[in-house]
C-alpha cells in the first residue's frame, strides 16, 4: 500500500484493459510479484485521505524493453498531440543496448520540450520492470473510503514510502478488496482526479508539475 501522490492516469495507467505501473515507485515495482497485491490510497495532495484509488492484483512484469516491443501494449505509447487517453502513456522507455542511455519518449515524464527529464529517467529506471495486471479495479476521482476499522487492523497511515503486509496479517483488507471487486473487475470506474490537466508534466528534479 501507498500514497497516491498524482493521479493522472499516467502511474497506475488503468487504461486499454490493463493496468500498469511502468513509471515511479521503483522500490515496489523491484519487489511486487505475480499475485501480489498493489493497492493506492489517496491522500492531501487529492483531498482523498483514507480512500482507495485503486487496487491491481499483479498478473506478471516485463522488462521495459520487453514492455516497448510487446504488441498488446502499442496502445500505452505516449502522444502527446493525441487524446488525453493517448497523452498519458506510460509505455515510454527503451533502449538498443544494455549500456546505452535509455530513450525516453515524450511523455508526462519528459520535459516540455519533449527531451528526457533526467531525474524521471534515472528514478523510474532505477528498476527495470513494469508491473501489470489483469483483475484490477481503478477508481480514480470517485475513490471509495476504505473502512478505518480495517486501517486500524493493519495500522496503516499515509505516508512516505510503501507498506507491505502478508497476506494472513490482513485478510479483512483482502475481503473488502475482492468485495469491492466483484462486478468491477478491469473496469475505470471514474476519470483520473487530474485527468483535465493532461497536459501537464511532472519534473522530478524540482518535483514540480509544468
Amino acid at each position: 500500500m501507498y500514497v497516491v501522490d498524482r493521479d493522472f492516469g499516467f502511474a497506475p495507467n488503468p487504461f486499454h484493459g490493463t493496468c500498469t505501473l511502468a513509471t515511479c515507485k521503483p522500490r515496489i515495482r523491484s519487489v511486487a510479484k505475480a499475485g501480489d497485491w498493489v493497492i493506492g490510497v489517496g491522500g492531501t495532495a487529492l483531498n482523498a485521505t483514507g480512500r482507495c484509488v485503486y487496487f491491481m492484483q499483479v498478473t506478471g512484469s516485463l522488462s521495459f524493453n520487453e514492455y516497448w516491443s510487446h504488441p498488446d501494449f502499442r496502445g500505452k505509447r505516449p502522444a502527446r498531440n493525441g487524446s488525453r487517453m493517448a497523452m498519458l502513456g506510460d509505455n515510454i522507455y527503451h533502449r538498443e543496448n544494455e549500456h546505452d542511455l535509455w530513450t525516453q519518449e515524450n511523455s508526462h515524464h519528459s520535459n516540455e520540450d519533449g527531451t528526457p527529464e533526467w531525474g524521471n529517467v534515472h528514478n523510474d529506471t532505477g528498476t527495470d520492470r513494469v508491473l501489470f495486471s489483469n483483475r484490477f479495479v481503478y477508481f480514480g476521482r470517485d475513490a471509495i473510503e476504505i473502512p478505518q476499522s480495517i486501517l486500524d487492523e493493519i495500522d496503516y497511515k499515509n505516508g512516505r514510502g510503501h507498506r507491505s503486509f502478508f497476506d494472513w496479517a490482513c485478510t479483512p483488507l483482502l475481503d473488502w478488496v475482492e468485495a469491492k471487486g466483484r462486478g468491477n473487475w478491469n473496469l475505470v470506474l471514474a476519470n483520473p482526479h487530474q485527468f483535465e490537466n493532461s497536459a501537464a508534466r511532472y519534473s522530478k528534479q524540482t518535483n514540480k508539475l509544468t
